[in-house]
């Protein structure tokens, strides 16, 4: 009998022992899934509140319709930004430090994760470039943007002007320029997210046979372009000098308002500085002016030189520099102050294809673009001047020879006139 009753005890205690096994071994299952989905609903909550946050900036004055992103253009009502050259950025700064004090300014610092997001995946490639590749994507909000991916390989210069970028126009704020809504810079991914420009760079509508656009459309991207620059140079805190004007940094938005873009040249200073310190190679050859390559002072007309340079395509439809062009046209903005001089701007109608209606606004831009090209960086204008001769608020003198400083120095040098000119524009253009 007590055998019997030691078995019977130690069968109901195995039986005990093999419950509690299975009901800690239940319960510890129990509690990791309910610590995975308790992890996994923060998760979700924190990207959930993220996203939310960055629908709420988006909503923000920073995403504002033209009107009243125009409205808030006042330097004086934005934040000081801080004291970094853009040009290059003091050893006692890092990158963090840099870009954790920009996001004061506005701009949203984005994730690899949010671009993903944004652009399906990068589905959509808008083009590409020595800088990397553009992709088109859309805010939660329905802000359509495009986001500008740099290669992985980024050298120190590249990483310099990536910097620029985002340190210059975030000081801007300004219906003729481009509007930077955030960036990312991560071990893998370094991209800027601009606004969406549906019809693509001014350069395509000049050079390409198969767009074209109005006349009058012509001159209000004219006027706007000039309007941007005028506000870089006087209308920020500090001036902004953008060193890279050419019809590929014009872009167009839906209405075809034009937006300077592109500020990786760019280059802040102080308005009361006679001239900045240049590195040399800055801007694209054939737009940027003689003081550039040369040892000169250099200011911030050498923007003004570069929209000259502009409007002559403007005018002509074509690019400045055209080796199959009849030799008298081959460089046209000498060929157009030739015909200016001859008194004789209807050819240049008839050479672009322009109604006889614009002839007064034709001779306005070749009078405009004459004085913008000057040597002499002092004989040329301001912008403000630049968009009062164009809206036809001030009365525009005639204009010196811009290409008498080449005359003198090939006939001192005894070198044939239109020969050496030629050939100092093929060079600079090439």
């Amino acid at each position: 009998m007590l055998n019997s009753s030691n078995g019977t005890s130690n069968s109901n205690g195995d039986n005990n022992s093999g419950k509690n096994v299975i009901i800690s071994i239940t319960s510890i299952i129990v509690g990791g899934i309910v610590i995975i989905v308790v992890a996994y609903l923060m998760i979700k909550c924190i990207q959930k509140i993220k996203m939310q946050k960055i629908k709420m900036y988006f909503r923000s004055s920073r995403v504002l319709s033209d009107e009243s992103f125009e409205s808030t253009s006042n330097a004086d009502e934005r934040t000081e930004y801080i004291s970094i050259t853009t040009n290059s950025i003091p050893k006692h700064v890092t990158i963090e430090r840099f870009l954790d004090d920009i996001q004061k300014e506005k701009p949203i610092r984005l994730t690899p994760h949010d671009l993903n997001e944004f652009t399906s995946n990068f589905a959509v490639k808008l083009g590409s470039g020595g800088f990397g590749v553009a992709y088109k994507g859309q805010f939660p909000n329905g802000i359509h943007i495009a986001v500008k991916v740099l290669h992985k390989t980024l050298d120190k210069k590249a990483e310099e002007q990536f910097m620029a970028e985002i340190g210059t126009i975030v000081k801007t704020n300004h219906i003729n320029l481009v509007r930077l809504y955030g960036f990312c810079y991560d071990a893998e991914v370094k991209a800027l997210v601009y606004e969406y420009m549906e019809n693509g760079s001014l350069d395509s509508y000049l050079f390409d046979t198969k767009h074209r656009l109005e006349w009058s459309k012509l001159y209000e991207i004219v006027v706007g372009t000039a309007k941007g620059i005028r506000y870089l140079h006087e209308e920020c805190q500090q001036r902004i000098i953008h060193y890279d004007i050419k019809p590929g940094n014009v872009l167009l938005d839906s209405n075809f308002v034009a937006k300077v873009s592109d500020f990786g040249l760019a280059k802040l200073c102080s308005r009361d500085a006679t001239h900045v310190t240049n590195t040399g190679g800055r801007g694209t050859p054939g737009y940027a002016a003689p003081e550039m390559w040369l040892p000169l002072p250099v200011t911030h007309k050498c923007d003004v030189y570069s929209y000259g340079m502009l409007l002559f395509e403007i005018l002509g439809g074509r690019r400045n520099l055209e080796l199959n062009a009849s030799e008298s046209q081959e460089w046209l903005p000498r060929w157009i102050w030739e015909m200016y001089e001859k008194g004789k701007l209807s050819r240049i109608k008839l050479s672009c294809i322009i109604e006889m209606i614009q002839m007064e606004k034709i001779e306005r831009m070749c009078k405009v673009a004459l004085w913008c090209i000057q040597y002499k960086a002092e004989a040329r204008p301001s912008m403000s001047n630049v968009v009062r001769m164009l809206e036809g608020q001030e009365e525009i003198m005639a204009p010196p020879n811009p290409f008498q400083y080449f005359a003198s120095h090939e006939a001192t040098s005894g070198v044939d006139t239109e020969t050496s000119s030629s050939g100092s524009v093929s060079s600079a253009s090439m």
